[in-house]
């Protein structure tokens, strides 16, 4: 063998290893992306329950308010809806598009009926709505964190992606952009 067909192996040796530590870097990354939607899910359902309750204790107090109240459910449950999409597949970016749609739109929801609670704190902390809307907002709290770990998750393997030579295993294997929360 001439010296030439050595480095000639010894180059395409060099890509080969390089090409399946990238390939195997990309599946960990979005790997990884799952793993960080674990304790988002967790969190969306834990919010939801909670969702539930303060609703049900609200209603008696806002007896002409239903619309205001059945909207909050009905976004909670739709966003229950595209985070069982989501979960089988937390690294495709349109179903993580109508989850975030879903959330904006139970914000949405939450933000009208609470303009409606009456002000008399008094009324709410009897019926034990005071103690379920600090609940929910401590959900929000550490639901807040989670998404800032699963974005942070998803940030890293779209900055992987759109690197040079990266991208190319990329384009050849079918990995795509993942969407954010």
């Amino acid at each position: 063998m001439s010296s030439g067909q050595i480095t000639g192996w010894a180059v395409a040796a060099v890509l080969l290893f390089w090409a399946v530590g990238a390939y195997n870097r990309l599946v960990s990354l979005r790997n990884g992306i799952s793993r960080a939607f674990a304790p988002v899910e967790v969190q969306l359902r834990q919010r939801h329950h909670l969702l539930e309750r303060w609703v049900e204790a609200l209603r008696p107090l806002l007896e002409h308010e239903t619309p205001a109240l059945d909207a909050v459910l009905a976004a909670s449950g739709q966003l229950q809806t595209a985070c069982d999409v989501v979960r089988s597949r937390p690294s495709a970016a349109r179903p993580m598009a109508a989850l975030r749609l879903a959330e904006e739109t139970l914000a949405e929801a939450r933000s009208r009926l609470k303009g409606e609670l009456p002000a008399k704190p008094e009324l709410l902390a009897g019926a034990g709505v005071a103690l379920l809307g600090e609940e929910l907002a401590a959900a929000d709290s550490t639901l807040g964190f989670a998404r800032r770990q699963f974005n942070e998750a998803t940030q890293s393997y779209n900055d992987a992606l759109d690197q040079f030579p990266t991208w190319v295993i990329a384009g050849l294997f079918g990995f795509r952009g993942a969407g954010t929360l």
